[in-house]
């Protein structure tokens, strides 16, 4: 019997460019959606192997800036797919694109979890970051997706010069009160070749960044959201199905320009060149991976989770001991990792400095 799985889907298309976002994105350009699309249609056709497929997720760039007609051939798509065990099915949106006709389509066509990329209410912020709305704007939009969606993620980004406990603490007052059932935070980071690192802007240094996050994290623990993996919270039971995928290191499906995958002990990572993957190019990166190799991404993606793993359950899967493996004994003298009811996870105290502890392991 076919092993269940999991499939994203990358749509690069954005009406703007963000000053911030180094994803594979380019400016919507209406000749080009429709022979990305076929484009996708037959990667689709050559890689599926028939899998019941239990989450998607489309995402992008900016999947609802397509138009309505696009839109349906896009779903057209998903025919390929074996759906009867889907369990979540996102579909990543920008605010300014959220309307009746929109939402009415999604919830018809099996969509049951939206992600919205708000970023922030902070004016000035979201001036640097090249984006406009307002919080009543969201306020009205949020409110509309509501008649059609009741799992609704809301992205924030922290992390700017500007920003301070008392504006974060207004922003995450502002997020709360539209009622999410996820929130998704990230520390702001300018990468290479984004508008911000062009411009020399600055972040936070590490230490006030550290304090940030430790108050978001406190705030939204004591509003009810659990604090499930390093940069996501939920109320219970509205933890996204689709990423765990992810930090407990199973398969999936990456279908588009850039997006990854791993299957059958292969990771791969499509082209990032729009020109080669609509000339039918899709090779980026592909590594057949070692049993080090799949041990050593069980623990850097598991240990992203607050609860980590279960230590039988990894010894069990590759017939080693955990500490004779890794060198788990000195982190846990020193508390960097905690070993509790079966599991290991690094110290709540430290998720800040997670990678200085991997790179102690691995």
């Amino acid at each position: 019997m076919k092993e269940n799985k999991n499939v994203y889907i990358h749509i690069p298309f954005c009406k703007s460019i963000c000053t911030y976002c180094d994803f594979c994105k380019v400016l919507y350009y209406e000749k080009w959606i429709g022979p990305y699309l076929d484009c996708l249609e037959a990667e689709i056709k050559d890689f599926y192997n028939g899998e019941e497929i239990e989450t998607l997720y489309i995402g992008g760039g900016t999947p609802s800036c397509l138009s309505m007609p696009y839109l349906h051939r896009l779903f057209e798509l998903l025919n390929y797919f074996k759906t009867s065990k889907l369990k979540e099915f996102t579909f990543e949106c920008n605010l300014n694109d959220l309307n009746e006709e929109l939402l009415e389509f999604l919830k018809k066509n099996r969509v049951n979890r939206l992600s919205i990329g708000i970023e922030s209410f902070n004016p000035a912020k979201l001036q640097q970051m090249g984006r406009i709305h307002t919080y009543e704007e969201a306020k009205n939009k949020i409110a509309l997706c509501k008649k059609y969606f009741s799992n609704l993620n809301i992205d924030f980004i922290y992390g700017f010069s500007m920003d301070n406990k008392k504006s974060i603490k207004k922003e995450l007052k502002q997020i709360l009160s539209l009622k999410p059932t996820h929130i998704s935070t990230y520390s702001l980071m300018i990468e290479e070749n984004t508008l911000l690192k062009i411009q020399n802007a600055k972040r936070l240094d590490d230490d006030v960044d550290a304090k940030l996050y430790r108050f978001i994290c406190n705030f939204l623990k004591k509003n009810g959201f659990i604090h499930y993996e390093i940069s996501n919270f939920a109320k219970k039971g509205y933890e996204s199905m689709h990423n765990l995928v992810y930090w407990h290191n199973q398969e999936y499906y990456g279908f588009g320009v850039s997006a990854s995958g791993y299957n059958d002990r292969v990771r791969y990572t499509n082209t990032k060149s729009l020109t080669d993957y609509l000339k039918g190019n899709l090779v980026g990166e592909k590594e057949l991976l070692t049993k080090k190799d799949i041990m050593d991404m069980h623990l850097m993606l598991g240990f992203r989770l607050i609860n980590g793993f279960n230590v039988k359950e990894f010894e069990e899967k590759y017939q080693v001991k955990l500490e004779e493996t890794y060198p788990i004994k000195p982190l846990l003298k020193n508390k960097d990792l905690i070993l509790k009811k079966g599991n290991i996870f690094i110290n709540p105290d430290k998720l800040y400095i997670m990678n200085e502890i991997l790179l102690k392991m691995i």
